[in-house]
């Protein structure tokens, strides 16, 4: 692992929040389409029938990834059903910029939950930075007026991904345990593939369970389909695999500043394609969450 940024890693790494904060506007632009949890069992679906053919090993019935089967439904759940399933929730009442920002803030989130599950401490630095992260987090939910901070009128959307943040949290942790088989692990596509077969399957249930209490009917047309091939080619694949290669070249905590461009990005497509235009809140937002995570970050 070298810590050098190089232009290779920099293209990496930013990619992946580019494709991320896509996600959250075509997110938003098919709300009208499709149902969001049903968007997240197609998009999942679609994603694993792509993997398939390059993993197919994993589901003989010799494969690791029956041994340690529960490992992956948990993985799947968390990283893949509920995350994702939340995240489409919430862009039906709050716009992609705020999505993204309160996504921003899941370094703090980890840094919680690590201290309250998993034993890590948390220092000094890392405290400030998150009062930091949270007080831009707090400006994005009050929509940058006080007299609504006080108030604490959040739309749905908002505890919705504050609800994601805390289960992508969750997940990255678990990520951390040395419990994977090695067969698996060791390649990208298997591990991915591992988690995507058990995830579809829970967005299934979940999807099954949306149309069960009312759900409205899915227009197809290509503008759903143009949707659905961006949302399982670009933020479930070729997101994850950049991502990837830039955390194994320059390590996760380089590698977490880069995570805050998907905001930036947001906020760019927001007006370009949503009309949605940024406010002067959303910039004091960004710089109090990367700020925080910066100061977090230092020894």
């Amino acid at each position: 692992m070298n810590q050098k940024i190089t232009p290779s890693t920099a293209l990496l790494l930013t990619i992946a929040p580019l494709m991320w904060a896509g996600n959250a506007i075509v997110g938003r632009s098919v709300n009208g389409l499709v149902p969001p949890i049903t968007l997240n069992f197609f998009r999942w679906s679609i994603a694993a029938l792509i993997l398939l053919p390059f993993a197919t090993w994993i589901f003989r019935r010799d494969s690791a990834m029956w041994t340690h089967w529960r490992r992956f439904a948990l993985l799947g759940l968390l990283g893949v059903g509920l995350y994702n399933s939340l995240q489409y929730l919430a862009l039906k009442t709050s716009s992609p910029i705020n999505v993204t920002l309160v996504a921003a803030s899941m370094p703090v989130w980890m840094l919680m939950i690590g201290s309250l599950f998993f034993g890590v401490r948390v220092s000094f630095k890392q405290a400030i930075g998150a009062a930091m992260s949270i007080a831009g987090v707090l400006l994005v939910l009050s929509r940058g007026e006080l007299r609504q901070l006080l108030a604490l009128r959040l739309v749905p959307g908002d505890i919705l991904m504050i609800l994601a943040a805390i289960v992508w949290s969750f997940y990255s942790w678990l990520l951390t345990l040395p419990k994977d088989p090695v067969e698996i692990r060791s390649n990208w596509i298997a591990f991915l593939l591992a988690q995507v077969a058990f995830g579809a399957v829970w967005s299934g249930a979940f999807a099954a369970a949306e149309w069960g209490i009312g759900a409205p009917s899915i227009t197809w047309g290509w503008p759903l389909i143009a949707a659905l091939a961006f949302v399982a080619i670009g933020p479930a694949i070729i997101a994850l695999r950049c991502w990837g290669l830039g955390v194994q070249r320059v390590g996760p905590t380089v590698a977490g500043f880069f995570s805050n461009l998907t905001p930036l990005f947001a906020a760019i497509m927001s007006s370009a394609f949503l009309g949605e235009v940024p406010h002067l809140y959303h910039a004091f937002a960004f710089v109090l969450i990367v700020g925080g995570i910066v100061v977090s970050s230092r020894r």
